[in-house]
């Protein structure tokens, strides 16, 4: 991705602000019928300061898309109350001049729930911005509204026309398109620009003429936010892969391998479950809803060459490029939370974008990066119309398996090159989509050959015996119970083992089945197996391998709760079995059951 110069800033001028609106409660803002914010604010105590900034004649209600809102009683105290040296029970009444005051920018699509929390750089405080921990002079309302606290945005453009595209500029006082740059094909030729809210830009095909402005137009826009635009798709056929089943195969058994390969850890599990903070979940709410269409949002750039970990040949997994800048608050944040998790000092390695999940689709058992990956962060920016639980699972140290559920604003640290980690069930309906970004110990891109430092918190092994208490759709809520509850809420749940058992002697007597691993997969591809079941000490990749082809097969997988010794018991044999495969459910209701 290219980053450019910021481009001039021209804004109109007014003989002042004039009296804005004022409000005691947030829920005066205008939202739009999805509770989102549909303008941008400006927003600044009530009084005195109010009137400093109605008389203030270099600003104006509207400048860089931003209504002027004064805020009084509860909606005062919510957006400044938490500020350092702010009363939160009342607007200042000695303020001289506005370096007195204070005031916030609150961006356009954040949610009504978190409108009070803009990240600390969007606040103005007696002539000084908080950035991240640098503090930045800004000399006046004006200067204020024209930074990237407010007016100034970074926008992005990527190229999927057969032809490059050349970028103009319109000058909005003269009308003239000033050329900005020349755009090339793909995600990687993506170029961000900064530049201001209700800028204009056209976008023209460079052929057949030489002059571009005589070609076709193929987008004009008006900035309204930080965001990106796609100048058509990128093309993602939808047409059944070659050989997708020995590639799986292949594919887990080599990740498999890799996650043996790392022998570092930096916590007791791999993974932990938390919470972003208000400030942080508004941002990248905001910035998703704002980018939430086409031509926002565009295909993700799969193919032959990343492999078979996400099913795009099926579905279509969509994309949300992140702006420079943007993308930096958000990883210094994050930074400091995997920092806290880990308990090691970290290097920002990579934050992927915006990645949209659609129904059907499916994240095949993996692990990351050995070099760049040590401690990673998902994070669920948005839900549409999901339905039901998309559980994350992740392979702890002892290789157990854990199904985690997350809501919008959730994130889950994890130990990425380390700990395998999927989501093999496909997405039932809806959109999903996540963030994710990525760590590793300062300055050593050879942590993952090393032996764990001294002072590290122990894996997680032992954790004694284990039952069901749970229902069975009951996922995060410690349905499986162990002697040691350190290993926490999310262990996956298993089926009822009696009511299992009498429907497999059923089967045994009236019906087919065939036992173990080889024939398992035999069935599955040829179409044969109604049901596979899998025991609960089954190796992980044999059972990664078999619940993955069972999902191609659109075959319902069952984990049954006994080992391998209970499951061929429970099929009237004197042998150990890990796979059976159900060929026909005979008298039984095997294959009808929800259970």
């Amino acid at each position: 991705m290219k980053q450019t110069l910021p481009l001039l800033a021209l804004a109109l001028t007014s003989s002042g602000a004039g009296a804005a609106p004022t409000i005691s409660s947030l829920s005066d803002l205008p939202y739009n019928d999805d509770d989102r914010l549909e303008e941008h604010i400006f927003a600044y105590p009530a009084g005195e300061c109010a009137s400093l900034v109605d008389a203030d004649t270099s600003i104006h209600d509207g400048q860089w898309g931003h209504k002027f809102v004064a805020l009084e009683g509860e909606a005062y105290g919510a957006v400044f109350g938490h500020l350092e040296g702010v009363d939160a029970s009342a607007p200042p009444t000695d303020a001289k001049s506005f370096h007195d005051c204070f005031a916030a920018c609150l961006e356009k699509g954040t949610h009504r729930d978190v409108v009070a929390r803009p990240l600390p750089h969007r606040y103005w405080q007696k002539g000084e911005v908080d950035d991240e921990g640098t503090i930045n002079k800004v000399e006046s309302a004006d200067a204020f509204l024209t930074s990237d606290s407010c007016g100034k945005v970074e926008y992005g453009f990527v190229n999927y026309h057969e032809n490059s595209v050349k970028i103009y500029w319109i000058n909005e006082r003269t009308g003239e398109p000033i050329y900005n740059q020349e755009l090339g094909h793909g995600e990687h030729e993506t170029s961000f620009i900064t530049t201001f809210i209700g800028h204009k830009f056209q976008l023209y095909d460079t052929e057949p003429n030489e002059d571009p402005l005589q070609n076709e137009m193929l987008a004009e826009i008006a900035i309204p936010n930080h965001g990106v635009l796609g100048i058509k798709n990128h093309k993602q056929p939808h047409v059944p892969k070659d050989d997708v089943e020995f590639q799986v195969q292949r594919t887990l058994r080599s990740e498999w391998r890799r996650h043996l390969n790392v022998k570092r850890t930096f916590s007791p599990l791999g993974f932990q479950k938390g919470r972003l903070p208000d400030d942080m979940f508004a941002s990248l709410g905001a910035y998703r809803y704002n980018n939430r269409n086409p031509p926002h949002k565009v295909h993700e750039e799969w193919g032959s060459h990343k492999g078979v970990f996400v099913n795009y040949w099926e579905t279509d997994v969509n994309f949300i490029q992140i702006p420079w800048n943007l993308k930096r608050r958000w990883q210094g944040r994050l930074l400091k939370m995997v920092e806290a998790w880990t308990g090691v000092e970290l290097d920002i390695t990579d934050m992927y974008g915006m990645r949209e999940y659609t129904k059907g689709a499916r994240l095949l058992t993996h692990v990351d990066r050995e070099s760049t990956h040590a401690a990673s962060m998902i994070v669920n920016v948005a839900q549409d119309n999901v339905t039901k639980p998309w559980t994350v699972e992740v392979h702890d140290h002892a290789n157990r398996l854990h199904e985690v559920v997350m809501n919008p604003g959730d994130i889950v640290y994890y130990e990425s090159a380390k700990c395998l980690h999927a989501r093999n069930t496909p997405l039932e309906n809806g959109n999903y989509i996540n963030l994710f970004t990525h760590y590793r110990p300062k300055g050593d891109p050879d942590w993952y050959r090393r032996d764990t430092p001294e002072g590290t918190p122990e894996p997680l092994i032992d954790v004694g015996s284990c039952r069901l208490e749970g229902s069975l759709d009951q996922y995060s809520n410690g349905a499986v119970k162990c002697e040691n509850d350190a290993i926490g809420p999310h262990l996956t749940q298993k089926k009822n083992v009696e009511s299992m058992n009498s429907r497999l002697k059923l089967v045994m007597k009236s019906g087919k089945a065939h036992l173990g691993y080889k024939v398992g997969l035999k069935g599955l591809r040829t179409g044969k197996s109604k049901m596979v079941l899998i025991a609960s000490n089954c190796p992980p990749l044999r059972k990664s391998e078999m619940e993955y082809l069972a999902m191609l097969a659109k075959v319902p997988v069952h984990h049954y709760s006994g080992d391998n010794t209970e499951l061929g018991t429970a099929c009237g044999k004197l042998f150990n079995c890990s796979i059976v495969s159900i060929l026909d459910g005979g008298d039984s209701d095997i294959l009808s059951s929800k259970e």
